[in-house]
């Protein structure tokens, strides 16, 4: 079963994925968008106050680039570590009181969920039909943790389409 969040209380906690440029203007101004090189250099070194969210997230633009200069193999091990230790370094300074949003334009068409084992996939030129297995390389295999943040508040709207701007999951471990 596919989870869904609809509240804006996701950007505040957790991890997510994030493509919707509105969702996005309204999270911050672009000014305090960090890069991913920003990122790793932050680690250990978290500041008090965060740049999005009121003060409460930190939002990172870079991952697709990174991902597509990198071999399929390359991208799923510097997922599986770097980029998971830097999450985990996060949310253990915050104490998962704040939240990471990483901004991947091209997610929405990048990103596939098996609909039988709702395990989700980043499309990669080098991966395979099967592309990188996000759920095994950065969730941990806890993709039944993992929500489609959809904007609106309508509980009937189609969780695959327009209104789909994000996945969220409120810690790695």
């Amino acid at each position: 079963m596919v989870r869904t969040r609809f509240n804006h209380g996701w950007s505040r906690r957790g991890f997510a994925l994030l493509w919707d440029a509105e969702v996005l203007g309204r999270l911050c101004p672009p000014r305090a968008i960090v890069s991913l090189r920003e990122l790793f250099a932050l680690v250990g070194r978290w500041p008090e106050d965060l740049p999005a969210a009121g003060g409460d997230a930190l939002v990172v633009s870079g991952l697709e680039g990174a991902l597509d200069v990198l071999s399929g193999a390359d991208a799923a091990r510097w997922i599986e570590t770097d980029l998971r230790q830097a999450v985990f370094s996060f949310q253990d300074f915050y104490e998962g009181q704040a939240g990471l949003i990483l901004w991947a334009p091209s997610g929405r068409n990048r990103i596939d969920m098996n609909a039988a084992t709702e395990s989700y996939a980043w499309k990669h030129r080098d991966a395979g039909a099967d592309g990188l297995p996000l759920g095994r390389l950065l969730f941990a295999g806890a993709e039944n943790e993992v929500e489609r943040i959809l904007t609106g508040d309508d509980p009937n709207v189609d969780y695959d389409g327009k209104h789909w701007a994000g996945l969220h999951h409120p810690r790695i471990s």
